[in-house]
């Protein structure tokens, strides 16, 4: 493909893509199809020869889309949103065209260059304390991540080799692997698995705090912990606070960690991966307060933001026990602007030595977009799930499992796991909307996101009537056969 094709083929992507998004809502949400279903539609083997352009186009619809499950659809309430929008899909298309590796300054200034202010500019949305901006001479600063789950496990990491260092220093005695073997991180029991995993990763033992009938972790469930394992011999080094847990986004209680985890030498990390978008709004801003406490803090413009994956927002007071722990200089990465002070080489920041040109993302949509516009996108959201909320209180039949702050409602039937099993699988095999479940203690709970940016009151209207009358459905055969 030269130059000229390219041109017209793009037009005709562009319009593709255009088309799929405006008329989503006309697609199934969730697919048809097997698992497997796939392999049996395209050749064994890739072609000897160059196929057309137009062959692999007509493709699309018929190999590919019958197995999309349709994120963007205003239909789609499941996980947590996935951002989307068409000046972060065109800053994309740039991205891909520069193509650039931006693993230091000198790879690329301006892939560096404009994520540090990004950051600093997202971080003044959410009004983060100044210790976490770069600023000209900051301490701290911003990095992209790929996912919470990065974010996470580079402060994990971070930490356990500032923690080694530390207790070294107090008690040379001590070999590394010694101090490993001791050493604990902490999370709430409502924490996302990705937490666990970074222990998993980073060889250390982690242990659940218990959260509190709100679904939060409190500073006495902490302190408990804490003095258990300290007396045990144990080394608490790392604590994941959670703004908006995955099951139910509840909130753990910032205020009365943050004190507890510097008193104790504690890294504190904020994983505020889907309600970090929500601080940018003045009357969700306290949900934040307490995060001056914290070592690092991270949440994902590709969620909630209009950013498009992937792009998650990662902050740090110092950034220097970043780099102290991942920093290793061989002579093909080094150059003479290294040492000037007034370079990022964000390889230090981060496990892939690689990065995209994420920032542009961001740049196109806080400036098409601008504050406002933003704002205004998390407001209805907001707006609707109290909506949903209101729908669901007002049938006797239901029940709402806990507090509906931001743009997710809990919700089930009254009754048994096994009866909201059954809806949940009745309402997912109608594939007219798309949910997911959790558990909430011992409770099988439906649920119910606001995702789409494209998503209206009319639309919740309709998955509404839709569950409701899937229940009612449901609640005439469940009595007849379990009685």
């Amino acid at each position: 493909m030269d130059a000229a094709e390219f041109r017209k083929r793009g037009k005709e992507m562009v319009d593709y893509v255009a088309d799929y998004l405006e008329k989503i809502d006309k697609r199934q949400v969730f697919p048809d199809v097997e698992p497997g279903y796939l392999r049996p539609l395209v050749a064994d083997c890739a072609p000897q020869d160059p196929e057309s352009f137009e062959d692999i186009f007509k493709d699309i619809e018929k190999i590919i889309m019958p197995g999309v499950t349709h994120w963007h659809s205003p239909y789609f309430f499941a996980y947590f949103p996935a951002a989307s929008s068409f000046p972060a899909l065109l800053a994309d298309m740039l991205c891909g065209g520069i193509g650039c590796v931006g693993f230091s300054w000198a790879a690329s200034p301006a892939c560096t260059e404009l994520e540090t202010v990004m950051l600093d500019w997202l971080g003044k949305m959410i009004n983060l304390p100044q210790e976490f901006l770069a600023g000209k001479d900051g301490q701290g600063g911003g990095v992209i991540q790929g996912s919470a789950s990065e974010a996470t496990l580079i402060s994990l990491l971070a930490a356990r080799t500032k923690t080694i260092r530390w207790v070294q220093s107090e008690k040379p005695e001590l070999t590394e692997a010694e101090i490993m073997g001791r050493l604990v991180a902490y999370a709430s029991d409502q924490a996302h698995s990705s937490v666990e995993r970074a222990a998993l990763i980073g060889a250390v033992k982690i242990k659940c705090v218990p959260s509190d009938d709100t679904f939060s972790v409190s500073g006495s469930a902490l302190k408990k912990v804490l003095d258990e394992d300290k007396a045990a011999g144990l080394i608490p080094f790392f604590f994941c606070a959670t703004l908006g847990t995955t099951p139910c986004c509840s909130f753990d209680k910032l205020l009365e960690l943050g004190p507890i985890c510097n008193k104790e030498n504690i890294w504190m990390h904020i994983d505020a991966a889907y309600a970090g978008s929500a601080f940018i709004c003045p009357e969700f801003r306290h949900l934040l307060n307490g995060v001056e406490f914290a070592d690092s803090f991270n949440f994902n413009p590709h969620k909630w933001l209009l950013v498009n994956f992937d792009c998650s927002a990662m902050w740090v007071k110092k950034r220097s026990d970043l780099i102290g722990a991942f920093k290793l200089e061989p002579l093909y990465l080094q150059h003479h602007h290294q040492e000037s002070g007034l370079v990022t080489d964000y390889r230090h920041w981060q496990i892939p030595l690689g990065r995209r040109f994420r920032s542009l993302k961001l740049w196109f949509v806080l400036r098409m977009y601008g504050v406002r516009g933003l704002q205004e996108h998390i407001r209805k959201h907001v707006r609707l799930s109290h909506q949903f909320e209101h729908l669901v209180l007002q049938d006797e039949r239901f029940e709402i499992c806990a507090e509906v702050v931001l743009g997710l409602v809990c919700f089930r039937l009254k009754g048994s796991n096994e009866l909201n099993e059954a809806l949940l699988k009745s309402i997912n095999e109608a594939k007219k909307i798309h949910l997911v479940p959790c558990h909430l203690r011992e409770k099988f709970v439906l649920r119910f996101a606001i995702c789409s940016r494209t998503v209206e009151s009319t639309h919740i209207k309709f998955a509404w009537q839709h569950i409701s009358q899937l229940a009612t459905d449901l609640l005439k055969t469940w009595e007849q056969n379990h009685h």
